[in-house]
């Protein structure tokens, strides 16, 4: 079942002999007992490439289930001894794991020394399908603003974000700006595929305003630099903003995201998880 889906998802033998460590004759003749005890063929061949038949189609969501239950099931029982210990699939963003995360990282290594650390440094926008297709058992990062049907948060911080820009941009100090003034400024913010992107947009939209001139990338400590040499104005968390960085009066309400933990409510967190879920909820802002 293994070699199906990794066959499946990769469209190569080759590929999936990579990913699972065999050979690919090896990964052919799982493939080919999977077919023999299914009756039916799963995979159609035509000359390099590989397509689902109409049986692997519908096999395909059901394997990733049985697989996905067996490995609760694994979970569960190896939960029932109480240790904390074997791995943990943490996820987290650059930006959260630079400025927040340290701490509790540390005293979770110092608690559980027998717990290795899988650590995968992606976007938040990624850890949440990390986590939704059971590759991370956590995520710690930006949470999705509009929710997710799948996922379950557990807030840790409030991240306050504000205007900025340096001392030698034209509005600095000026008092109350439109946004409407900002929108036909030359900006530097993340895609819109990302949720803090999403939401600096909602507010602009909000006035019935597009934000003109816009230098796009999704890393905060990118955008920081950019707009310490003076490319444009931005919106930053509070811990980015140092000189030359300085916070612009701009005439709106405060904005803020929010970050925390993101966990499949569906599925059996291991020890080590709910471990680390709990010595994250000790650096929680204060209610």
């Amino acid at each position: 079942m293994r070699a199906f889906l990794a066959v499946a998802d990769s469209g190569s033998f080759s590929a999936a002999a990579r990913q699972l460590n065999l050979t690919q004759p090896a990964v052919s003749k799982r493939v080919q007992s999977l077919e023999q005890q299914l009756g039916t063929r799963v995979f159609d061949r035509a000359g390099k490439q590989i397509f689902l038949t109409d049986a692997g189609e519908l096999l395909l969501p059901r394997a990733r289930q049985i697989l996905q239950d067996i490995s609760d099931t694994q979970t569960l029982l190896q939960n029932l001894d109480g240790r904390i210990e074997g791995r943990l699939r943490l996820a987290t963003s650059h930006h959260v794991g630079l400025h927040r995360l340290s701490g509790a990282l540390r005293r979770y290594a110092q608690q559980y020394p027998h717990v290795h650390l899988d650590l995968s440094f992606v976007d938040s926008e990624v850890a949440h399908e990390m986590v939704a297709s059971a590759e991370a058992d956590l995520a710690v990062v930006t949470l999705n603003p509009a929710g997710h049907p799948a996922l379950a948060y557990q807030r840790i911080w409030t991240d306050p974000l504000s205007f900025v820009a340096t001392a030698e941009h034209d509005l600095y100090q000026t008092p109350d700006i439109p946004l409407g003034e900002l929108a036909n400024r030359q900006a530097i913010l993340p895609g819109l595929s990302t949720f803090t992107g999403r939401i600096i947009r909602q507010r602009f939209a909000e006035e019935n305003l597009e934000i003109g001139l816009v230098l796009s990338t999704n890393y905060l400590e990118t955008i920081g630099m950019m707009v310490s040499i003076g490319l444009g104005w931005s919106v930053l968390p509070q811990t980015q903003i140092q000189p030359p960085i300085k916070r612009l009066d701009v005439a709106t309400a405060p904005m803020a995201r929010h970050l925390g933990a993101v966990t499949h409510p569906g599925r059996t967190l291991p020890n080590s998880a709910q471990a680390f879920l709990e010595v994250l909820a000790q650096f929680a802002d204060a209610p």
